[in-house]
């Protein structure tokens, strides 16, 4: 039986990183899809390059295109800070101004084209609903829809064969993914979590609290460097 092929969006983060792993695990042949959309963490990209390498894509791809035209968030606005010190507990009170706007709406209707091109049956992204910070485009009902725009708005989908949108990690917490992970032998050394996109993680904004909180529950040493801790 032939493998299966499969997209996968991939940041050079956590959470996408575990994910291009377990889609490897599972038999699938990754085609990466990683975005420059003038985010403020653009050193993330160099994350992606160096995950794809080491879990074995058949091809990665860069798509740019510029979301700091109309700004509306921290990450693609440099007059909006960047959140620090807050608590877990903070986060999930409301959306933060680290949302931006649309954005997996964008990533995943780029995800439906490639996927359609190489033949995909499945679209894998790292979306979490817990321990993050309530994005809307993380939840499963927005992933469900997403999922019915692929069937109707594609001809894969028109012609009986949908493709799939697989977010394995949508309901587990942070220390499950690390755990999860270190069992796939992620290396996370090559990993990139933080929203300042400075050479060494800030440790303070809400993405390094939330990966620093999950490998201290896991009891595991997280590998890459912090200018605080």
């Amino acid at each position: 039986m032939d493998p299966m092929n499969a997209v996968v969006l991939l940041s050079g983060g956590l959470d996408s990183t575990t994910v291009a792993y377990l889609a490897k695990n599972e038999g699938y042949r990754l085609y990466a899809l990683s975005f420059d959309y003038h985010q403020r963490h653009r050193r993330e990209l160099e994350a992606a390059k160096a995950v794809a390498q080491a879990v074995g894509v058949v091809e990665h791809r860069f798509v740019s295109f510029d979301l700091s035209l109309w700004g509306g968030s921290a990450l693609t606005d440099d007059e909006l800070e960047v959140p620090l010190h807050r608590s877990a507990e903070t986060m999930t009170t409301a959306i933060p101004i680290t949302y931006v706007p649309a954005r997996n709406t964008i990533f995943l209707s780029f995800a439906l084209g490639y996927a359609e091109v190489v033949g995909a049956q499945a679209v894998f992204a790292g979306m979490n609903a817990l321990d993050y910070s309530g994005y809307p485009d993380c939840r499963p009902d927005y992933l469900a829809a997403m999922e019915e725009v692929f069937r109707l708005g594609s001809k894969a989908g028109r012609e009986g064969k949908p493709i799939k949108i697989l977010t394995p990690l949508i309901q587990k917490t942070k220390r499950e993914i690390v755990e999860w992970g270190n069992i796939l032998q992620v290396p996370w050394a090559l990993t990139y979590s933080c929203y300042q996109g400075n050479l060494d993680s800030c440790g303070v904004c809400d993405s390094c609290t939330l990966r620093l909180n999950a490998f201290r529950e896991a009891g595991l040493p997280d590998p890459i460097a912090y200018a605080k801790r």
